[in-house]
């Protein structure tokens, strides 16, 4: 027996052989025969000769195949282009009893794409045994059944096909009972068993008959099952069906519970025995009792499953029906369904082969993704169109066996669309349409297209003078809108110089963030601003790179204390300068000037009187270091003053120095040499005395005057006879109190001690007084003046400067105002 399967086998490898030879190798198509059962690795054939491929060439162009089912039953071998099974082929379960059973194989090669169609005949062999569903089947048959009628019995089931499936029956030998003889057809049907005799119940009650089924295989293999007959008695008239065969046609999906046809079957006799019920025979598939259901009472054939022209297209349904009397006789009705398709699939959209990334200079029609459209209705239903959306720069190409080829068409910016989301919708040719839609994930890589960028045409970074050695004084910032290592920026300073030193030695920069430092400590004073030139580099191939101009301002700091100009010391740390016995007040004894290196705030200085001897015999000028004199000097005051003068400069925190001045008084014999030396050398003395002089007498009769109107207003004021003026005077500024007893302003910001008082002796100072200026056309050219004794120097408002007295007039004024004047009287010596 063995011997005998190895031969066999053996002519199965001599007819692959022979079908391989035969096969057209330099089609598209290519068809190879392979038996079933094959042991796993057994040869198919040399794919990559068949298809005129070079064995070396099936790596480098991604050589594959491809299957329409879900399990991959053959494989290549790369190295050798041999097709070799990979899993065990069963060609029953495969194409169940198909007649003929064709695994369907894509050849896919790339660069360029080519696809070859490769059929796979599997090849019955003769592995399975018939079997019957049931191993006895019992049959009651009445004696009054005359010879000649049939009786259908069960078919064999063998899952092998052609020559390998059921080819005939045989009957365990008998005188009653034959088996009705089977066509020449190619498939044997159901076997009819033929009643040669009539039966007598009286003579033998039952009957042990066997029913062998044999196929065409070689070696030949049977199933048998045991029929028994029983002879039934009296009821002597059958049913008989209106009609033998029932040919009905419905649609697939028709719904639940739908009636399909009703069955009829009429018995002549009477009570029981002409009630007829109906069911199933005995031979029905199951999976038409799956879909179909039969009502016993009326035969109704109903629909109580899903009716699915792809899963079969026709159904036929034997229906036995027989009476309820005693030894009923059944008959059988044939009904033959046949199933019309719908549009009910959607089409199918397979991907053999994508390519999930593509670089964003990807040259045009380069091949994105390979898909397969199927679709499971018949006709013009099964045809398929697909497309995607015109505003991206992908199309679709259709090819053959209703492949499409997703390809690149126009260019692509990785920048502008980093990915794209390609819906591909296939629609089919029913009524209505039904579309599928799948979306295939594109991602674009990046290449190093773009060079990077600051986020400023130029940079300014601030930095206050003595700053820390290696601390960060700023940072330049760029981007790069490429990805990954193309978008990697490192910063480095270019090469220059500043003030003759490279530009490296003053700052550096850190190459990863842009954030620059000091290499050195900056003096304002010394370097008040330099330029850097940073660039900036990708890490792409080649790398891309950009420039920009960094301007490095130095802020000034308060380091640098006021220094004193003048006077400078004549002995040890003193200045010496001298005054008159004879100075009267605003006498300017000495100017200090100060210089301060610093600039902005920190350079404006002001001065103040620190320790001077006596508070009330002298006070500075705040902003131009001029110190004056507030009264005359007297018998008491010491010969030898000592003045020391603080300069302070506006910085936070304040710097500031100081001088010390030692101040002589002397005698009236030196005082008009000192007094015209001063006239000549001072600023407010520099100008002609006359002009001085004619101030002085101007402001004496403005003083006069002034005291007469003062005079008449309070005599008009006792008699309450002033009504008619449009002046208004404020006698606030009669009061003492406010007064500073006689100083003349010697300027707006000019120092006076808070607890001075008057110097002078046994006088009484006069009073200031004020008046407001009326817009009054009849007092405009109208002046107060007062004149007593000599004339006494007046000190500048504005600039603090001190002036000789002058007879003149008081402006016109457009507007009310306020005028406040103060005497200087000399107090005798």
């Amino acid at each position: 027996m063995a011997y005998f399967l190895n031969s066999r086998a053996w002519q199965w490898s001599i007819l692959y052989v022979i079908i391989i030879y035969i096969s057209n190798s330099i089609c598209e198509n290519i068809r190879y025969s392979i038996p079933e059962e094959l042991e796993l690795g057994a040869f198919v054939g040399n794919i990559a000769a068949d298809l005129g491929l070079d064995v070396k060439q099936l790596l480098p162009r991604s050589f594959r195949i491809v299957s329409e089912n879900k399990k991959q039953y053959l494989d290549v071998n790369l190295n050798t282009g041999i097709l070799f099974t990979k899993e065990k082929i069963d060609r029953e379960q495969l194409c169940e009893q198909g007649p003929t059973c064709i695994l369907m194989l894509e050849a896919v090669i790339e660069n360029p794409l080519k696809l070859n169609r490769v059929e796979i005949e599997i090849l019955d062999v003769n592995d399975n045994a018939h079997v019957f569903q049931r191993r006895d089947v019992n049959l009651e048959i009445s004696e009054l059944v005359l010879a000649g009628t049939t009786f259908p019995l069960q078919s064999a089931l063998d899952p092998d096909t052609g020559t390998n499936s059921v080819r005939s029956y045989q009957l365990s030998p008998n005188e009653h009972f034959t088996l009705k003889p089977q066509s020449d057809s190619e498939q044997i049907g159901i076997p009819e068993l033929v009643l040669e005799r009539p039966l007598d119940r009286e003579q033998q009650a039952a009957h042990r008959l066997t029913l062998t089924a044999f196929d065409g295989g070689n070696p030949e293999k049977f199933g048998t099952t045991q029929i028994k007959i029983t002879v039934l008695d009296v009821n002597d008239n059958a049913p008989v069906c209106e009609q033998n065969v029932y040919q009905i046609t419905t649609a697939e999906n028709v719904p639940t519970n739908n009636l399909i046809v009703k069955v009829t079957a009429v018995d002549m006799d009477q009570g029981l025995n002409g009630e007829v019920i109906y069911s199933f025979s005995d031979h029905t598939p199951d999976k038409v009792r799956e879909v179909f259901s039969l009502d016993s009472t009326n035969g109704e054939i109903r629909v109580i499953g899903i009716v699915d022209f792809e899963e079969a297209d026709n159904y036929q349904i034997s229906v036995q029906a027989k009476d309820r009397g005693t030894h009923p006789v059944p008959v059988y009705c044939k009904i033959l369904v046949k199933v019309t398709d719908v549009n009910d699939n959607y089409p199918e959209i397979i991907t053999t082969s994508t390519s999930s990334t593509i670089p964003e200079d990807a040259s045009p029609n380069t091949a994105v993704a390979l898909l397969r459209v199927t679709d499971r209705d018949s006709g013009t239903r099964a045809d398929v169109y697909c497309r995607i959306a015109r505003d991206i720069p992908f199309k679709l190409n259709s090819s053959s066996n209703n492949y499409y080829t997703l390809i690149t068409h126009g260019g692509i910016d990785r920048e502008k669309v980093p990915e794209y989301n390609v819906t591909i919708t296939c629609t089919d040719a029913g009524f209505p349409p039904l579309s599928t839609n799948k979306t295939i994930r594109v991602q674009v890589s990046d290449i190093n297209d773009n060079a990077p960028r600051f986020t400023q045409p130029f940079f300014a970074i601030y930095v206050t003078e003595n700053n820390v050695i290696g601390n960060s004084i700023g940072s330049v910032l760029a981007f790069d809108p490429d990805s990954n290592q193309n978008a990697q920026l490192s910063y480095s300073i270019l090469d220059s110089l500043i003030h003759g030193l490279p530009a490296s030695t003053l700052v550096s920069i850190n190459s990863a963030n842009g954030v620059m430092f000091a290499h050195r400590s900056f003096d304002y004073e010394q370097l008040k601003t330099f330029q850097v030139h940073v660039q900036v580099r990708d890490g792409g191939s080649p790398p891309l790179n950009s420039n920009v101009t960094v301007n490095v301002i130095i802020e000034d700091q308060n380091d640098n204390a006021p220094v004193i100009v003048s006077p400078l010391p004549s002995k040890g740390s003193a200045a010496e300068e001298t005054i008159p016995k004879s100075a009267d007040s605003g006498y300017l004894v000495a100017k200090v000037t100060a210089t301060d290196a610093d600039s902005g705030q920190n350079a404006q200085l002001s001065y103040q009187l620190r320790q001077p001897t006596d508070e009330s015999l002298f006070t500075v000028a705040p902003e131009t270091g001029e110190i004056w004199t507030i009264r005359r000097l007297t018998h008491k005051d010491s010969f030898r003053q000592n003045i020391v003068i603080l300069v302070r400069d506006n910085g936070t925190p304040s710097l500031s120095s100081t001088v010390t001045i030692n101040v002589s008084v002397q005698d009236d014999t030196t005082e008009n040499a000192s007094n015209i030396s001063r006239l000549e050398t001072s600023g407010p003395w520099k100008f002609d005395i006359k002009f001085y002089l004619m101030i002085f007498f101007g402001t004496t009769s403005f003083l006069l005057l002034m005291a007469i109107v003062l005079l008449g207003i309070k005599v008009h004021r006792s008699r309450n006879e002033i009504n008619s003026y449009s002046c208004c005077w404020d006698t606030s500024y009669f009061s003492r109190s406010n007064s500073l007893y006689g100083i003349q302003k010697a300027s707006a910001n000019l120092q006076i001690p808070p607890n001075y008082t008057e110097a002078n002796e046994s006088e009484t100072s006069p009073q200031p007084f004020r008046y407001d200026v009326c817009p009054d056309p009849a007092m405009n050219d109208f002046m107060f003046l007062k004149l007593h004794g000599a004339a006494a120097p007046m000190i500048n408002i504005k600039n603090g400067t001190c002036v000789a007295a002058e007879y003149g007039k008081a402006s016109n004024c457009m507007s009310k105002g306020t005028t406040e004047f103060h005497e200087v009287r000399a107090a005798p010596y």
